[in-house]
């Protein structure tokens, strides 16, 4: 990234949200006082297994959690807390200052209605212009995310596009009132390998054509390794650990990020060589153990790790934080370093 992209203040904050959902008469904890930022230019990747809460996160920054869920904290967008938006006063920052793109395009567009007249949509419910000029950034915006003969795609249903053209359509629409950040939350998972690197290379370069801050979620830490310039790790609701992504890559400090980077397929490896496995799984929501969420799976854990969940401390630099009683005590895994993109 370049230097003059960085503003040096965040333009997205988020300071010890929590999220829990009401479950007749318990309520369930699913986030634990995250708190995270971005500048503008930057991404922001944040990383981990299935269940960890980084889905829950991303709707939480843009006002979509579902009924009986409640969040707190602060979420900051520019300055302003959002955390507390609801109805239109929100609807008129998502999409504006924020916006998302979702796992599966098929189902964030509407079947009925062609690609340009959803992102015209998209457009006029935000801006006042006519549908001509609608029409017009339409085609320039469907161009800009590489779309072939967009005059000819304008008028296509969802269906007749393949799932990378439409995880572009969905990025078109996101960035239609150029937002200032930009929620990717897993935008490859249904898309095969080469069109995963067309829609991420893609996000890198709207990113630095823009200036928008990207929070990529995801749990390909490939994909983190050439495209984010810091990541935090989420595990059972809570951070992990924290710092650039050349630093957590290089020397991995919680047992979690280590297992998460040793699990990785590596190029070059044996083609039937076995794929390292993290034993267990991410408790449920209502089987949090007291202690370290990580314990029950990790071979370093002792008798203080399952007391009390430990803080998220800084270690090295002010950027770089874990949350482990034994980081220091561990040693280096045994593996080379992801290879960092340009």
């Amino acid at each position: 990234m370049s230097a003059e992209t960085r503003t040096g203040a965040p333009v997205l904050e988020v300071d010890d949200l929590r999220i829990s959902f009401r479950e007749r008469a318990a309520e369930r904890a699913a986030v634990h006082g995250l708190g995270f930022s971005v500048e503008a230019g930057e991404t922001l990747a944040i990383v981990g297994e299935s269940g960890c809460g980084k889905s829950l996160t991303a709707f939480a920054l843009l006002g979509l959690l579902p009924g009986n869920a409640r969040a707190s904290g602060r979420v900051r967008l520019e300055g302003r807390d959002i955390l507390g938006l609801e109805g239109e006063a929100m609807r008129r920052l998502r999409g504006t200052r924020i916006a998302m793109i979702f796992q599966e395009p098929m189902t964030a567009l509407n079947p009925v209605l062609t690609i340009g007249a959803q992102i015209v949509e998209a457009i006029r419910e935000h801006e006042a212009v006519s549908a001509a000029d609608a029409r017009t950034r339409t085609l320039s915006l469907l161009a800009r995310v590489r779309i072939p003969d967009p005059e000819r795609r304008f008028g296509e249903y969802p269906h007749r596009l393949s799932g990378g053209m439409r995880q572009r359509v969905v990025i078109a629409m996101a960035l239609a009132c150029a937002p200032a950040v930009l929620v990717a939350d897993e935008p490859t998972t249904a898309l095969d390998v080469t069109v995963q690197a067309e829609i991420l290379d893609l996000i890198d370069d709207l990113r630095r054509e823009t200036g928008m801050a990207v929070v990529l979620i995801t749990h390909d830490l490939g994909l983190v390794a050439e495209h984010a310039d810091r990541v935090l790790v989420m595990y059972a609701g809570r951070a992990v650990e924290a710092g650039s992504a050349a630093a957590l890559f290089a020397a991995p400090r919680h047992p979690y990020t280590r297992a998460l980077v040793a699990a990785r397929p590596r190029p070059g490896s044996a083609l039937r060589q076995r794929l390292v496995e993290i034993p267990g799984q991410v408790p449920p929501l209502g089987a949090m153990p007291p202690g370290c969420a990580f314990a029950p799976r990790c071979p370093a854990a002792e008798a203080p790790c399952r007391e009390t969940p430990p803080p998220l401390q800084s270690v090295g630099t002010a950027a770089e934080r874990v949350a482990c009683l034994r980081w220091k005590d561990l040693r280096a895994p045994d593996q080379s370093p992801v290879r960092l993109g340009a």
